[in-house]
C-alpha cells in the first residue's frame, strides 16, 4: 500500500466502524487524521461530510473516508463540494473502480450494512489502486466539466 495520509470522519452511527478502519490503517503504517466524531452523541452527518470534503477539495488530503449508517448520505454530501468525487462502496469491484475509473478521492461506508472485516478489505482495495487516466481520463474530465459548469452559473448558489 503506498504511503499516504488519509482523512476519516463518521457520524455517531459510524463511530465503531470508523475506529476499526482507522486502527486497521494505522497498523499498516498509514497516517490517519481523524475529524471525529469520538462520542456516541447524535450528530448530523452533513456537517462532517462537508468538512472532510472541503479538506479534499483544498488538496489538504489526497483521499478521505466517510462513515454513516448507510454511506449514502455522506456520499451525497461530499459530492456537493465542488471538485470532490465520492463513491459509496459496498463491494470489492466498486472499491477498485471508484478510484481506477472514477478517480474518487472519497469513499463512504455504511456502518449498518457493512461489517468491519468487509470494510477493511474495501478500504485496502481502494487505497492500493490508482486512477487509470489512460482509460478513464476523458470520462472524469467530463464529470469535472459538469462540476465547473454548474459552479459558474449565476444561480448555482441558490
Amino acid at each position: 500500500m503506498p504511503e499516504r495520509r488519509v482523512v476519516i470522519a463518521a457520524d455517531h452511527l459510524g463511530l465503531p466502524l470508523k475506529d476499526a478502519v482507522k486502527a486497521h490503517l494505522e497498523a499498516q503504517g498509514v497516517a490517519v487524521v481523524d475529524m471525529g466524531v469520538n462520542a456516541t452523541d447524535p450528530v448530523d452527518y452533513p456537517d462532517l461530510g462537508r468538512a472532510l470534503a472541503e479538506k479534499i477539495a483544498a488538496a489538504e488530503f489526497e483521499r478521505g473516508i466517510l462513515v454513516c449508517g448507510t454511506g449514502a448520505g455522506m456520499a451525497i454530501t461530499a459530492n456537493k463540494v465542488p471538485g470532490v468525487r465520492a463513491v459509496c462502496v459496498t463491494d470489492p469491484y466498486t472499491a477498485e473502480r471508484a478510484i481506477a475509473s472514477n478517480n474518487a478521492q472519497v469513499i463512504t461506508l455504511g456502518a449498518q450494512i457493512t461489517g468491519i472485516s468487509v470494510a477493511k478489505m474495501l478500504v485496502d482495495i481502494w487505497l492500493k489502486n490508482e486512477f487509470q487516466a489512460e482509460r478513464s481520463g476523458a470520462k472524469v474530465a467530463k464529470i469535472d466539466a459538469v462540476d465547473r459548469e454548474y459552479r459558474q452559473k449565476p444561480d448555482a448558489a441558490a
